[in-house]
């Protein structure tokens, strides 16, 4: 038993060095498939991904392009309205600091017009109450139409006065109804009169509104040196100088005035016209609707570029 177990020994000894040299020899070639794994330093992996990597690839994701000219249009557009917004803000405090400063005027005591208006400083005195003296010169009045007071239709009526000194100014004297205008029965003191109002410019017209035509007595718009030049000009020492006839009379003596053909003044305040808040919140409301909108778009292409299926290559 001892030699049968000996021979069975040297068998598996012999059979094992068989086995050896065939392994061997198999690894000794190059087409061997476990010859290729064991190259990649016995990793299976790396054979796979070796043995797949020349096969070509069925899908290829779309590649989305973020800067596109909607993405720039729609993210520009808050920028712009804010930079609106912000500029009307500045605006709207330039207005309330004028529209102060021009209150303060008219509290002031009235001013007196010298003989001689130096014309340059006008501006400077835009608003301001003066007080003249003189007669009307009824024979170069204008009437302008278009007008409109508490529902009533009608007309301003502008009249050179005559000062005591000689020289001239333009008063606009107020509203006249259209009835009185059209037959010439609106008041005409031939006295002496004294005229408190408030120191005006020619006022801009608007492309809607016609030319002045002063030789057919049309008049539309505050052309301070036309109507000057048709009141007499230089030469009959008519200055350029504009005055709007102040009232300060209550509600129904303004209808009264009305009715019985005598001009009724402006109020003695500052009629500017201050809509800059609105714009301000209409600026400032579409920066933020459209930035909502930009961001809103933002989400929506990630999360469809998140859901969307490979393009098929």
């Amino acid at each position: 038993m001892v030699a049968e177990g000996r021979r069975c020994c040297a068998g598996a000894a012999a059979c094992e060095q068989s086995c050896s040299a065939c392994f061997a020899n198999t690894l000794a070639s190059d087409h061997h498939p476990w010859r290729r794994i064991l190259k990649y330093d016995g990793c299976f992996l790396d054979y796979f991904h070796a043995r797949t990597a020349s096969v070509p690839a069925l899908y290829k994701p779309r590649k989305e392009r973020w800067i596109t000219p909607t993405m720039v249009v729609v993210g520009f557009i808050p920028v712009f309205c804010f930079g609106l917004g912000t500029w009307q803000m500045q605006r709207l405090q330039w207005k309330i600091n004028l529209i102060d400063e021009l209150q303060e005027k008219l509290q002031l005591q009235p001013l007196s017009l010298p003989k001689k208006i130096n014309l340059s400083v006008i501006p400077e005195f835009i608003w301001r109450r003066v007080v003249v003296r003189g007669k009307w010169d009824h024979a170069h009045t204008m009437l302008f139409p278009l007008r409109v007071r508490e529902g009533v239709v009608g007309v301003h009526l502008v009249t050179p006065l005559i000062r005591e000194d000689g020289s001239t100014v333009l008063v606009n004297r107020g509203f006249l109804s259209q009835e009185h205008a059209e037959n010439h029965s609106w008041d005409r003191p031939e006295e002496e009169v004294e005229v408190f109002g408030m120191l005006r410019t020619s006022q801009p017209r608007n492309a809607f509104t016609p030319d002045n035509h002063p030789e057919e007595g049309i008049w539309y718009w505050y052309d301070v040196n036309a109507m000057s030049e048709y009141a007499g000009g230089e030469q009959s020492n008519v200055q350029p100088v504009y005055l709007e006839q102040i009232f300060e009379g209550h509600a129904g003596q303004a209808s009264y005035c009305i009715d019985h053909g005598i001009p009724v003044g402006r109020p003695p305040t500052v009629d500017l016209r201050n809509s800059h808040l609105s714009y301000v919140i209409t600026w400032y409301s579409l920066s933020a609707l459209t930035a909502f909108m930009f961001l809103r778009l933002l989400v929506n292409r990630k999360q469809s570029n998140v859901r969307r299926l490979p393009r098929y290559g």
